[in-house]
């Protein structure tokens, strides 16, 4: 309690009746000591702190490497396999055509684990993934496709099938499509449903040859349905006079999340 004493006209303030002088002094060791208990517990956190830090970035320096030793030796595996069917198709006639697309296919899976390495083999946008499958097969001088679609996170599985799903089109594309052709264009377009949580991805090829549907389904198309049916989505292979359609209509949980199947 503060009281006031007039004694003499003149006015102390004193706390349970000790002098304010007193009471200042004591209120400034309180103070201080609440200052240097601060200071200590801030010392302690910015310790600790400290610790996390280098732990954390000791951990992200062996996550690092680890990744680029699996990444290492999946490019390995994929060289030694591309040397194994060369040497097993070389000397079986006719054969030329299945050792180029074997080799294509590794080459795609590669390019498809060097992206996943880009993103740490977490998960990479739809459009980059869109862009290094398609690069291969494009001239920076005359574009011969045009993309748009809004930003998606693919995890690591989903990012493989669909890099495969593109090699394959734009191989057959350079060889029997659109781009056979120096006039021929592709579009490639995605857009995202909200309201049914779905993706839609079209492939559209334009000013190329006459198209005819195939007498039969060749690897390549089956490979592209297998592809498609991982990801528990819907394709449909239509071919227009005017130019090849695929359309790829899957749940966005396939592509950001990997459910058991």
């Amino acid at each position: 309690m503060f009281e006031i004493d007039h004694h003499q006209d003149r006015h102390h303030l004193k706390v349970g009746g000790a002098p304010p002088q007193e009471f200042l002094a004591a209120e400034n060791v309180s103070l201080r000591l609440l200052l240097a208990q601060a200071e200590i517990n801030t010392q302690e956190l910015l310790d600790q702190a400290g610790i996390d830090a280098r732990e954390r970035e000791a951990s992200d320096r062996l996550q690092k490497l680890i990744l680029e030793e699996l990444h290492h030796r999946i490019k390995n595996t994929l060289a030694t396999v591309s040397a194994i069917a060369t040497q097993s198709l070389r000397n079986l006639p006719g054969a030329e055509h299945a050792q180029h697309a074997i080799e294509g296919r590794l080459l795609a899976l590669g390019r498809a684990h060097d992206l996943l390495l880009q993103a740490r083999w977490t998960s990479a946008d739809l459009g980059k993934i869109v862009r290094g499958a398609t690069e291969a097969f494009d001239n920076p001088d005359a574009p011969k496709f045009t993309m748009a679609g809004p930003d998606v996170r693919m995890t690591s599985g989903a990012v493989i099938a669909i890099a495969m799903t593109l090699n394959e089109l734009c191989t057959n594309t350079t060889k029997f499509g659109a781009l056979s052709v120096p006039a021929g264009r592709v579009d490639i377009a995605w857009t995202l449903d909200p309201a049914m949580q779905r993706l839609h991805l079209t492939w559209t090829e334009k000013n190329g040859p006459a198209v005819h549907a195939p007498d039969k389904r060749s690897f390549g198309t089956r490979l592209i349905e297998t592809l498609g049916r991982q990801l528990k989505g819907d394709v449909r292979l239509t071919y227009e006079p005017a130019g090849f359609v695929y359309a790829f209509d899957v749940p966005l949980a396939s592509l950001t999340s990997m459910a058991p199947a």
